[in-house]
C-alpha cells in the first residue's frame, strides 16, 4: 500500500505580491526621473532666450519673454553691443527696372544669331534659345573637342570666330556652361567630369577672348554631368548632353542669378522674381567701436533718432 504524502501548510503562495511591488516602485522610481529631466527650468530659459536675442538683433531691439506689466524692452546681453549710437545713412535696397532698350537689344541679336547660323541650327549643330533676359548658344562638345578632352578642334576656332564677331561689339556679360554626360571619366587631366565641363567652357572663353570679346564680360561654369538636358540611357542622348552653352545676358543682374542655377535649370519668370522691388526694409550694418582699452570691437550699427540727430 502506497504511502500516503503529507501536505506542507507552511508554503506560501502569496510571495508573488513582493515582486509585484518591487515592479512598481520602480515603475514609480522611472516616471518621477522622466518628469524630473522634462521638467524646464522656465528662468534659465528666459535668461538664454534674452542672451541670444541679444546677440543677433542688439541690446535696444532685443525681446523680452514674458515681460512683466510695465517693462519694456530687455536690457540684457552681451558687453560687445554696449556702445554710442551713430549717424549711419542706410539706403533703401531697390533694384531699378531695366531698359526696354536693352530686352529689344537682347532680342534683336537673338535674330541676327539665327540668321547667320541658319544652316548649322538645320544640321543640328547648334541651337539658340532665349527669351527677355538672356538667349544661349548651344553647340555640341563632339563637334568642338575631341573625346575625353578640352582642346578646341579647327571648326572650334572657326566657328567661335564667328560667334564673337557677333557678340564683341555687345555690352552684354557672357558666361559659358559646360555639360558632360554621365560615362565616368578618371584621367591624369581630368579625375572627374567637373574638371572636364569646366575646362571645355573656360577653353570657349579663351577663344572668344583671342577673338576679340572683352575677357571682363565673360565667365565660365562647369556643370558636369549633374544638369543633363536629355536622358542619358540611350547613346543618342549622351550625345545631347554633351554639350557647350554660350549664355548671353541681358545685364550683369540677370548672370549671376543665371549662372547660379544654370540657364537650362532656372525660368526668367524665377529669374524676374530676383529685380522685384522689395517692400521698405533696412540692411544690417556692422561698425566698429573703440573700447577704453583701445580695442575694436563690431557690432550692428544703430540709427540714431530724428531726436538723437537733433542733439
Amino acid at each position: 500500500m502506497p504511502r500516503r504524502q503529507v501536505v506542507d501548510d507552511s508554503i506560501r503562495n502569496d510571495r508573488w505580491v513582493i515582486s509585484y511591488a518591487d515592479f512598481i516602485t520602480l515603475l514609480f522610481a522611472f516616471f518621477v526621473v522622466m518628469y524630473a529631466i522634462s521638467s524646464v527650468n522656465e528662468d534659465k530659459y528666459k535668461h538664454l532666450t534674452e542672451a541670444l536675442a541679444g546677440v543677433f538683433v542688439g541690446v535696444d531691439q532685443a525681446i523680452d519673454v514674458n515681460p512683466a506689466p510695465g517693462e519694456g524692452k530687455s536690457e540684457s546681453g552681451f558687453s560687445i553691443f554696449i556702445g554710442g549710437k551713430t549717424d549711419v545713412d542706410v539706403p533703401e535696397v531697390t533694384i531699378s527696372l531695366p531698359d526696354q532698350k536693352e530686352t529689344d537689344a537682347l532680342k534683336s541679336l537673338q535674330q541676327e544669331l539665327a540668321v547667320a547660323f541658319a544652316k548649322l541650327i538645320d544640321e543640328g549643330q547648334l541651337r539658340i534659345t532665349g527669351n527677355d533676359l538672356w538667349l544661349s548658344i548651344e553647340l555640341r562638345s563632339n563637334d568642338l573637342f575631341d573625346s575625353g578632352g578640352a582642346l578646341p578642334n579647327i571648326l572650334a576656332d572657326q566657328l567661335l570666330e564667328q560667334i564673337a564677331i557677333m557678340l564683341k561689339e555687345r555690352p552684354n556679360p557672357i558666361h559659358v556652361e559646360g555639360f558632360t554626360d554621365n560615362q565616368r571619366i578618371s584621367t591624369d587631366a581630368y579625375p572627374s567630369n567637373w574638371e572636364l565641363s569646366a575646362a571645355r567652357a573656360a577653353a570657349v572663353v579663351r577663344l572668344l577672348a583671342r577673338f576679340g570679346v572683352e575677357p571682363e564680360r565673360m565667365a565660365a561654369v562647369g556643370y558636369g554631368e549633374f544638369q543633363p538636358a536629355y536622358s542619358n540611357r540611350t547613346a543618342e542622348g549622351q550625345k545631347l548632353n554633351r554639350r557647350v552653352l554660350i549664355v548671353v545676358s541681358r545685364d550683369a543682374k540677370v548672370r549671376r542669378t543665371v549662372s547660379s542655377f544654370g540657364s537650362q535649370q532656372v525660368s526668367a519668370d524665377a529669374v524676374s522674381t530676383v529685380f522685384s522691388t522689395p517692400q521698405e526694409e533696412t540692411v544690417p550694418v556692422i561698425e566698429q567701436v573703440e573700447t577704453g582699452d583701445g580695442d575694436v570691437l563690431f557690432r550692428r550699427a544703430e540709427l540714431k533718432s530724428p531726436e538723437q540727430e537733433d542733439n
